[in-house]
């Protein structure tokens, strides 16, 4: 049963100064990967060595280069993941690797042998520094915590001190939106005090998102307000890492690095502890999408997918943002109708620019084809169906014919109870118009035109046909061949019809093409109409065809 009492609203501290709103992200963040530590401990079945050295060489290929790969002082296999980094060198010279330790001594000083003879490293110590931490977990004051995380400081600092490579400081209040903003600065500042920043000694403040706890813009207040009194500011990267609690990770990222931070964590399609953390591919994409160069390879989606889902032996949704495999589908009509005249609109104008309704960006740029942009089930209209008929099969149906041709398909998907393949939308064009020969079946013909100008009509066609199970012959004249034929099967057979409308096409290049014509036919009895399709390397057949199609529709029952 809810129970709204239960709960209270986290409190909002007062920032009328705050200058994030108006601010833009023009530049993509230092990207800093957690798959190794806070991704893989949040699996029910977390990577093995060989596993996470995968994962390593990947996130490298990527272009992330800070990359934080465990927690050798908690687990063995961490310990022994980072030692093989360092004695098989395999860290590439332009990347950092991040290890964490909590902020005590024996836990720093095992970190510290772990990462002997790496190249690079992030010394990434942490603390909880919460209201709710402080007094329900710890029981300490202000002043007890602080001098938790100086004491650590100090110790990693005499470290990087016999450190033969580069050492960066790493300082994260934990829980920090949760923590009193004031108090936030004071324990951050005392830890840079004990480092003393400098072009030689960088440090990162990263600001954690621990827990959701408000909207994303009180969030963005709260870096903005102590980004803004960070001692030794120049030699300092503020960098945030935010979880999914209340669905909003990557939206309090983005606020954030509007607010001043430089850096973010995260990992690939947002796996971590809880709900996740926040979404590397997903933040990436949405700068991409802005005209933001990411400066991450991300042009092959599914094959990033296939290795993730792989080694972390769980499902990406098929709704994700943008890598899921729906993500760039669209089952509605009235979807499918604004992609194809999107489609049409880039094609005339040749521009370049992407001018595609409901798709942020264009698939192919991350390895996608468009066979998946457009999928047909019973919620389906004319536009997709057009659209997979045009793109994949060359028939371009005249607009009027939309949607006769998606009712029958809509019905079709509704007996079929499921989403229908392109081969599946063909079948039924073909059923319905190119196989549609009962009970009127064209065989041949033999067309030639009158020269004696002085007859009313110019066109002689001879047919040779079958109705209702029995061949036989006609001849007939018209202003055409399209003319002669209708006249024909007027005064042969009865039908009183009239043409309404008559397009053709080629359907392919080369000596072989062969022509689609599309004929809109009325019986002038019943008020009825419909469409006939034929097809034929010869365009004069293609047309008699689309006729005698379009005049076995309009039987109705007896075709």
């Amino acid at each position: 049963m809810l129970q709204p009492g239960k709960y209270h609203k986290f409190p909002v501290p007062d920032y009328p100064e705050r200058r994030w709103p108006s601010a833009q992200i023009t530049k993509a963040p230092v990207w800093c990967s957690v798959d190794l530590r806070d991704g893989n401990q949040a699996l029910v079945e977390p990577m093995t060595v060989e596993e996470k050295l995968r994962l390593f060489r990947i996130l490298c290929d990527l272009g992330i280069r800070e990359i934080e790969v465990g927690f050798p002082a908690a687990s063995s296999t961490e310990r022994e993941f980072v030692r093989a980094l360092a004695e098989n060198g395999l860290v590439p010279d332009d990347v950092y690797i991040q290890v964490l330790a909590q902020c005590r001594p024996e836990q720093i000083e095992e970190t510290c042998q772990a990462v002997s003879g790496l190249p690079k490293v992030i010394f990434h110590i942490y603390n909880p520094t919460s209201v709710l931490q402080r007094e329900v977990v710890f029981g300490k004051s202000k002043a007890e915590v602080t001098e938790i995380a100086v004491r650590a400081a100090r110790k990693v600092r005499e470290f990087a001190d016999r450190f033969d490579g580069e050492l960066v400081l790493e300082y994260s209040p934990e829980s920090f939106s949760g923590t009193e903003p004031e108090y936030a600065v004071a324990i951050c500042n005392a830890v840079l005090d004990a480092w003393e920043p400098c072009a030689e000694r960088r440090a990162i403040i990263n600001l954690p998102e621990t827990v959701e706890l408000n909207t994303p813009n009180v969030y963005a207040d709260q870096v903005e307000w102590v980004s803004d009194r960070l001692k030794y500011r120049e030699f300092v990267t503020v960098s945030v890492h935010t979880h999914n609690d209340r669905g909003t990770g990557i939206a309090s990222a983005e606020l954030a690095l509007m607010a001043g931070a430089q850096r973010v964590e995260g990992t690939l399609f947002g796996n971590g502890e809880r709900t996740g953390n926040m979404d590397i591919i997903t933040l990436a994409y949405n700068l991409y999408a802005v005209g933001i160069d990411p400066e991450l390879a991300l042009s092959d989606i599914d094959s990033i997918m296939e290795s993730y889902e792989e080694l972390v032996k769980m499902p990406i949704s098929p709704r994700h943002p943008y890598a899921g495999r729906f993500a760039f589908t669209a089952f509605s009509g009235g979807h499918q109708d604004a992609i194809s005249k999107g489609f049409q609109t880039m094609a005339k104008d040749g521009d370049g620019e992407w001018k595609v309704p409901y798709l942020l960006i264009d698939p192919e740029d991350i390895g996608r084809t468009y066979e998946t942009v457009v999928r047909i089930n019973s919620q389906s209209g004319k536009g997709g169906v057009a659209y997979v008929l045009k793109n994949y099969y060359g028939f371009n149906l005249p607009k009027e014919m939309h949607r006769e041709f998606a009712a029958r398909v809509q019905r079709f998907a509704e007996t079929l109870g499921s989403e229908l393949t392109r081969e599946d939308i063909f079948g039924v064009f073909r059923s319905e118009y190119l196989e549609r020969k009962k009970p009127l079946h064209f065989l041949r013909c033999s067309i030639d035109d009158r020269t004696d100008t002085e007859e009313e009509y110019t066109t002689h066609a001879h047919l040779w046909y079958n109705y209702r199970g029995t061949d036989a012959e006609m001849d007939c004249y018209g202003n055409g061949p399209i003319d002669a034929v209708k006249k024909g099967l007027q005064q042969e057979l009865g039908f009183d019809i009239r043409i309404l409308d008559y397009t053709e096409h080629a359907l392919n290049s080369g000596s072989e093409a062969q022509a689609a014509a599309y004929v809109q036919m009325q019986d002038n009895v019943t008020g009825r109409t419909t469409f006939g399709v034929g097809i034929s390397s010869n365009i004069t057949r293609a047309s008699i065809r689309a006729m005698f199609c379009a005049v076995n529709r309009l039987l109705g029952k007896e075709a």
